[in-house]
């Protein structure tokens, strides 16, 4: 720390100079990223709430009761009239919290003491950050050729010890949709807390089904979902960080309640003490102001762009891993290596693609950053790498 004060221009031009150094959404070179920029409206909004501390709720009466709106609405959404849960940092919170959730049910009900959690290989890796700080033990389920869930795998792995059964609704590498269907009849019949974790596809499949698209079940309208995650920082268009954490019965949360005897609440669920009001404020900001006609033409632009996408890459000749569900597109190229293409294509136009792992691919995420203009860009660069 330096002995007197410095100037703010001094300050500001020194944080312009760092800054630089950071990639802009807007220039469209991000292209392996599931999130984007923030509306501006919810700019606005967010900084106006700043100052809000929600694990205080009793001194922000007001910014609380926006978080639980907030739930509500997003709860609706996914077809729960009476939807419990917050606004969090993330997907790796929210994630965290469910399993925590589902562990300390599972202690209470079923005096389970060494938890277990069945998790699909293509399952975010927050999910060991869960297991990890709870010691909780993961049990991966095979995968299929479509590289979802493997139902058949999923039956042998479930043991006495089983906690918690995940699957996914928007996977991380491939935006692909688990059998959520028939692995909720799974956990009903063996009596197990089920966490949809859509992140991703939380903020996408509600309304590409509002514009006509066609997707299976994924939601509290199946009886076995006991939660779900879904992230307005994603294609929600809220300011990072906010997550959202959403339980079927309050009963969750309170399994998880610890004393908070010198704040203006008894007790507090979250990962987190201290909490932003200013996600929930422009989450709820968000949700108001597009509605569910204008999130359905934001979903349908980026469909629109990803099966763009696709057509362009068909056509030179690249190979697709997957059909695209969602805004993602997995990739590669006949002879090249996936690692080998990436650096190419940083090398000749600054293109910050990511490698997929399960299977080894280019992967793309067609955010809202990404414009068609972007695309023709990267397709002559592509043609030229072929």
């Amino acid at each position: 720390m330096n002995d007197l004060p410095i100037t703010k221009d001094e300050i500001l031009k020194e944080l312009d100079s760092i800054q630089a150094e950071d990639l802009k959404y807007s220039d469209g070179r991000i292209l392996g990223s599931m999130c984007t920029e923030a509306h501006p409206f919810a700019k606005e909004v967010y900084m106006r709430f700043l100052d809000s501390n929600l694990g205080d709720p009793g001194l922000f009466k007001g910014t609380k009761s926006i978080e639980d709106e907030t739930v509500k609405i997003i709860g609706r959404l996914l077809h729960l009239d009476n939807a419990y849960g917050n606004i969090v940092t993330g997907g790796t919170e929210a994630n965290i919290m469910a399993m925590r959730a589902a562990r300390n049910h599972a202690r209470k009900y079923k005096g389970i003491k060494n938890g277990e959690i069945i998790i699909p290989k293509s399952a975010h890796f927050s999910f060991k950050k869960a297991a990890d700080m709870m010691n909780l033990k993961i049990v991966e389920v095979d995968i299929d050729k479509n590289y979802k869930i493997d139902i058949a795998s999923l039956r042998e792995k479930i043991t006495d010890n089983t906690v918690a059964i995940v699957a996914i609704a928007g996977t991380t590498e491939l935006g692909l949709i688990d059998p959520i269907e028939e692995i909720s009849e799974i956990a009903c019949e063996n009596n197990i807390y089920f966490h949809v974790d859509a992140a991703f596809g939380g903020f996408s499949i509600p309304f590409l089904r509002n514009a006509g698209y066609e997707f299976p079940e994924f939601d509290f309208t199946l009886k076995g979902v006991s939660s779900i995650t879904v992230d307005p920082h994603k294609m929600g268009l809220a300011p990072i960080p906010a997550g959202g954490i959403i339980f079927r019965k309050k009963e969750y949360l309170e399994v998880m309640a610890v004393d908070s005897p010198y704040l203006t609440v008894k007790t507090q669920s979250t990962v987190v003490g201290t909490r932003g009001g200013a996600s929930s404020a422009a989450t709820y900001a968000l949700l108001k102001y597009f509605g569910k006609k204008g999130y359905s033409e934001l979903a349908l632009n980026l469909m629109d762009n990803t099966h763009f996408l696709k057509e362009s890459l068909e056509e030179i000749g690249y190979e697709l891993v997957v059909e695209p569900e969602l805004n993602i597109i997995a990739f590669n190229h006949p002879t090249k290596s996936a690692d080998e293409l990436s650096k190419e294509l940083e090398e000749i136009n600054g293109w910050k693609v990511s490698v997929a792992q399960c299977p080894k691919a280019i992967r793309i995420v067609l955010m809202n950053h990404v414009t068609k203009t972007h695309l023709k860009e990267l397709m002559k660069d592509l043609k030229e790498l072929f």
